[in-house]
């Protein structure tokens, strides 16, 4: 059963929908490239994943392809489960807030109030 993630971020999200999307072990570039996040990011983030189960890894067989060997990664049966769970919930987090803000303009960073026009000055 994979344990708990302290934080899931963004990041770990993206990661594990392309984890969902894959039937077959992948490797971490494919990821990397699939979800636009940078290699840095991506693979902290499957060592993560492993060390807490929801992931295991392999090396690719020797000879099957030229150049180096690849890392292979593949969510477990049960992390599957969890990792879908975690990002329903955090469509529906987005859904809310979406919801919340919807019809409020938000100012610009840095942006001043804009006098009311036609008004006295």
């Amino acid at each position: 059963m994979p344990r708990p993630l302290s934080r899931m971020t963004p990041a770990t999200l993206d990661v594990l929908a392309q984890l969902l999307e894959r039937d077959a072990p992948t490797w971490g570039l494919a990821i990397a490239g699939a979800t636009g996040r940078p290699t840095g990011s991506v693979y902290p983030i499957l060592e993560r994943l492993e060390s807490h189960e929801w992931v295991v890894s392999e090396w690719e067989a020797d000879g099957v392809r030229p150049g180096a060997r690849r890392r292979l990664y593949r969510l477990t049966p049960d992390a599957r489960e969890t990792a879908t769970d975690a990002l329903r919930h955090a469509h529906e987090r987005a859904a809310a807030a979406r919801s919340k803000t919807a019809g409020r303009a938000k100012p610009a960073l840095g942006a001043r109030p804009r006098p009311a026009l036609g008004g006295a000055s």
